[in-house]
C-alpha cells in the first residue's frame, strides 16, 4: 500500500513539472505579447502626450500587467532619482525583467538595443526604432507560438511518462 502511494506521488511530482514547463511555454508569447502592446502604447504616449518618460513609464505600469508593468514601474522610480545614465538604469532594468520573466535572451537582447536609442533621437527616428524593434518582437513571438505548438501537449505528456517509467522500473 505504501509503494502505491509513493508511486502516485512520484507520478504525480513528473507531471506537475511536466505541467509547468508547459505552462512556461504558453507565458513566454503572452509576455512578447505584452512587450510589443507596451512598445505601441510608449509611441502613442511619446507622440500624443508629449510627457517626459518618466511619466511616460509610470503610465505605462498602470496599463500594462506584470511582469512587463514592473519593468515599466522601475524604470521610472529610477528616473526619479536618476542618479545614473538611463542606458545604464535601462539594462539594470531588462535584467530584472529577465529574472521575472519567461522571455529569451533574444527578446531581451532586442529590448536592449531598443534602450540605447530611446530619448536621443527625434520623435520621426524614435517610431522608426520603436518599429523595427515592434517588427524584431513580431519575429520573436512567431517563433515563441512555433515552439508552443510543438512542445506544449508534449511536456505534459513527457511528465506523466517519465514518472510511469520511472515508477515502472523501480517495480
Amino acid at each position: 500500500m505504501l509503494k502505491i502511494v509513493g508511486a502516485l506521488l512520484f507520478i504525480s511530482a513528473t507531471s506537475f513539472i511536466g505541467v509547468d514547463y508547459s505552462q512556461q511555454l504558453t507565458k513566454r508569447p503572452q509576455q512578447i505579447k505584452m512587450l510589443i502592446q507596451s512598445l505601441r502604447l510608449l509611441e502613442a504616449e511619446m507622440g500624443y502626450s508629449q510627457l517626459p518618460l518618466q511619466q511616460i513609464f509610470y503610465t505605462l505600469s498602470n496599463q500594462l500587467t506584470s511582469p512587463v508593468a514592473l519593468f515599466y514601474e522601475g524604470l521610472a522610480k529610477e528616473l526619479s532619482m536618476i542618479t545614473e545614465d538611463f542606458l545604464i538604469i535601462w539594462d539594470k532594468e531588462v535584467s530584472k525583467l529577465q529574472e521575472q520573466s519567461n522571455l529569451k535572451s533574444s527578446e531581451l537582447d532586442i529590448l536592449r538595443q531598443f534602450g540605447r536609442h530611446i530619448g536621443h533621437h527625434t520623435f520621426n527616428e524614435q517610431e522608426k526604432h520603436i518599429t523595427l524593434t515592434i517588427y524584431y518582437l513580431q519575429h520573436e513571438l512567431e517563433e515563441a507560438n512555433e515552439i508552443k505548438q510543438k512542445y506544449e501537449k508534449v511536456a505534459k505528456s513527457l511528465g506523466v511518462l517519465i514518472g510511469i517509467f520511472i515508477v515502472l522500473l523501480l517495480f
